[in-house]
């Protein structure tokens, strides 16, 4: 830990991977809160997924036309939020049933992602860090855009709080009182998508929806209003993304692993003293 330490006062790279950590863990607390409230975590895991697609294909179109420009990230954004669009619009105006359209937007999504990889020329260790997260390869510019993106999910959450906290809580409810609801739907599930692309630099694709349910899941055991569930769920998520980087560091474990092992063992003993506590509690009654 002391080596980490020190290294984190003199490394650019350390200190923007800390950075990273803070930035991705406020957006990924408050949506995780809706996410979770509104059970759409299988939905936020397919739109994961998807970004596959647009990292490849903005990789591919950036080395085989010579756009340097085009960076991985910009192509995760767009088809995060064609994804989420797509989904919601779908599920609300079709009659197709939406586990199916999730599940096919999930595998068209990776496969995509996988096609454009292979046929990338040169070595793709950058976009397979994507997977499984690399938070140490987070760069300067990426620290604006994550910073950019968090203020967009903060100035979209506070100004529409009330509404979406009515729609993820009882839809029908919201309808009758004249709110719009397939907006306000659509809303979050962009909302949704743009933290995604934020908080798989930190822990990757394939461990995304952990790093946005298991600490609103430990939040939500100790608290019963919303706002104080997202900023339970903002300071867990610092915690375990800062703890998981600096106990991966000395031994060069992955740090999106160690995190979400971190986030699971907690919420797992969460359950447990949840568990111990509820006979003692009917006892002193």
């Amino acid at each position: 830990m002391s080596a980490f330490i020190k290294d984190l006062i003199e490394l650019p790279f350390l200190q923007n991977a800390f950075l990273a950590g803070i930035l991705c863990s406020i957006a990924s607390g408050i949506v995780g809160t809706y996410v979770v409230l509104r059970r759409i975590t299988y939905i936020a895991a397919a739109i994961s997924h998807c970004i596959l697609g647009g990292l490849g294909a903005a990789r591919y179109l950036s080395v085989v036309y010579d756009l340097p420009w085009l960076r991985p990230v910009y192509g995760a954004i767009l088809t995060a939020l064609a994804a989420a669009l797509t989904i919601g619009i779908i599920s609300l105006k079709a009659k197709e049933r939406e586990d199916t359209v999730i599940s096919a937007l999930w595998a068209v999504g990776m496969a995509t992602g996988v096609l454009f990889i292979f046929k990338t020329p040169g070595y793709n260790e950058d976009l397979m860090s994507y997977l499984f997260g690399n938070i140490l390869m987070v760069s300067r510019e990426d620290l604006y855009l994550i910073g950019i993106l968090d203020i967009i999910v903060i100035a979209l959450t506070l100004t529409f709080y009330n509404q979406t906290v009515a729609v993820c809580f009882d839809e029908e409810f919201a309808r009758t009182r004249g709110m719009a609801v397939e907006f306000y739907y659509l809303l979050l599930l962009c909302l949704t998508a743009m933290t995604v692309v934020l908080t798989v630099s930190v822990v990757g694709i394939i461990m995304v929806i952990a790093l946005l349910s298991l600490p609103v899941a430990i939040a939500s055991r100790f608290f019963d209003r919303v706002w104080k569930i997202m900023a339970g769920s903002v300071f867990l998520g610092m915690f375990f993304t800062l703890t998981g980087l600096a106990v991966s560091y000395t031994p060069n474990l992955p740090s999106g692993a160690v995190t979400i092992v971190l986030a699971g063992g907690s919420y797992m003993l969460t359950l447990l003293f949840s568990a111990l506590k509820k006979p003692t509690a009917k006892t002193a009654a």
